[in-house]
């Protein structure tokens, strides 16, 4: 195996080892120890990787939402759309969970969640809303719905949140989505 390779191999079984730990743990609770006997390596090889546990925890918790693009759908569409986007998003990738149960109790955490919404939800907003400069504030409306149903069903799992089909939170969710994203201002 080339020391590249091994060098990748290494980084990947950290970043997994850091994504399961602070899924967990939280970052607080989370070491630099815990997760490298979980990746199988020496303490000192995640600090060469990223510096320190600020620096694994960004590298951790990138995340693409990989957000539809909705400028193309008709605006009707739109809510129903994005809310079933990230309940697909929610139910099969746990980092975004990790993150979400780290962002509630940690500055770091809570920040690199802004951080990835304004970068990627703040874009979608702007191309579909109807004023450009309400973008933002459009942004986190429907931030706190896609959030708050998030926490209320993968962390906290209050039951009626959890107990309500796919078909059921789309129905409540999409129609106040939608108007935060299409409707004129208030």
């Amino acid at each position: 195996m080339t020391t590249a390779r091994r060098s990748d191999t290494t980084r990947a079984a950290i970043l997994e080892a850091a994504r399961e730990r602070f899924a967990a743990d939280g970052y607080e609770r989370a070491t630099i120890r815990a997760i490298a006997r979980d990746a199988g390596i020496d303490p000192s090889m995640v600090m060469r990787y990223f510096g320190n546990k600020e620096g694994l925890f960004a590298a951790a918790s990138e995340i693409d939402l990989a957000l539809p693009a909705l400028g193309a759908l008709p605006s009707r569409h739109i809510g129903a759309v994005l809310v079933n986007h990230f309940l697909d998003r929610w139910e099969r990738d746990d980092v975004l969970t990790g993150l979400l149960r780290v962002c509630v109790t940690n500055e770091i955490g809570a920040a690199r969640m802004q951080a990835i919404f304004e970068a990627q939800l703040g874009p979608v907003t702007l191309g579909v809303c109807p004023e450009p400069e309400e973008a933002p504030a459009r942004a986190a409306l429907v931030a706190s719905q896609i959030l708050g149903m998030a926490l209320s069903r993968y962390v906290l799992r209050f039951p009626p949140a959890v107990e309500m089909s796919r078909d059921e939170v789309v129905a409540w969710l999409a129609p106040t989505v939608q108007r935060y994203l299409t409707a004129e201002a208030p």
